[in-house]
């Protein structure tokens, strides 16, 4: 038996949450207090508080999902409930590293307040959407993307979900003239996210760069013998690796999550809880038909899922 804990991205978020667990477990608490006060930002009020719209800024949903994914965790380690690995979508990846042992609580967070910060601001000044295909292989809409792109279009897939699931990104008028034509080709639904940015494009590049000197400064770590893996390329983390190159790169890369999947089936995982606000990582375990039990831990009855 093989667990994988999976750490959700940004647009899973919702107002209120995590509030169950900071009331009810002291290690909650002390995820949320530190991240207040590590960042300077009231993550912890956003979180319980936060209306839709604030919630939706990418500066508050990035601290606001990870600290969320994070005080789970830490109530879920003191219930001595482990994984041989862990993976995250998107901004998921930096809680796995948390994990794993390469990556300091503290320095998470403050690496996430640099990241959120800069994939608000720093990318040029148009409308940007982006949405999920479901229905439709993903060199069918890699091919699709291609044509707009030769038009003078900027639209591009972003996140490999799973076989069936490619979410793009790029600019809204983009998005809006490329999803009929993929409803065309086949695609099941062509379904907005709740996100505010063009994330994962060439669009972030001076975001990546920025972040790119915050993360030189950080110390990461050898490791705790967790299997963590990266979005970049789906390969295993490695002491030694060069993460603030491939952290950077994460910024403007797509999102290989399809590729985490097929270490999964490799390894012969069987046991999957996603640990954070929504389950659409759990969808995607279920909708790939991996062999197994696929949970999420949301809230704080979700903790009897796992005895």
């Amino acid at each position: 038996m093989k667990t994988a804990f999976l750490f959700p991205g940004q647009g899973s978020q919702f107002s209120g949450m995590g509030k169950d667990f900071y009331d009810k477990f002291k290690e909650a608490r002390e995820v949320y207090d530190l991240a207040n006060k590590v960042t300077e930002i009231p993550v912890k009020e956003l979180c319980f508080d936060g209306n839709e719209d604030e919630l939706k800024e990418t500066k508050n949903a990035q601290l606001a999902i990870a600290t969320t994914s994070l005080a789970i965790l830490a109530v879920i380690d003191k219930l001595n409930i482990k994984a041989e690995f862990a993976a995250g979508l998107s901004l998921g990846e930096y809680v796995a590293l948390v994990y794993g042992g390469f990556l300091k609580l503290e320095d998470c967070f403050k690496l996430l307040k640099q990241r959120s910060f800069y994939m608000q601001n720093l990318v040029p000044n148009k409308e940007y959407a982006m949405s999920a295909v479901i229905g439709l292989d993903s060199s069918k809409i890699e091919e699709i993307c291609t044509k707009h792109e030769a038009n003078g279009e900027f639209v591009v897939p972003a996140n490999y979900n799973y076989s069936m699931q490619t979410v793009i990104s790029g600019e809204a008028k983009a998005i809006e003239s490329v999803s009929q034509e993929l409803k065309d080709a086949g695609a099941k639904r062509v379904i907005p996210l709740k996100t505010s940015g063009p994330f994962h494009t060439k669009a972030l590049e001076e975001a990546s760069k920025e972040f790119y000197k915050d993360l030189q400064k950080v110390e990461f770590k050898t490791g705790n013998g967790v299997n963590v893996i990266k979005n970049l390329d789906g390969n295993i983390y490695k002491a030694g690796d060069n993460f603030a190159e491939i952290l950077s790169k994460h910024i403007i890369s797509p999102v290989r999550f399809d590729k985490a999947l097929n270490i999964f089936k490799n390894e012969n995982v069987d046991t999957f809880i996603e640990i954070g606000p929504g389950k659409s990582m759990t969808g995607f375990i279920n909708k790939e038909k991996l062999e197994g039990l696929a949970l999420n831990v949301q809230k704080v009855e979700d903790l009897e899922k796992l005895k």
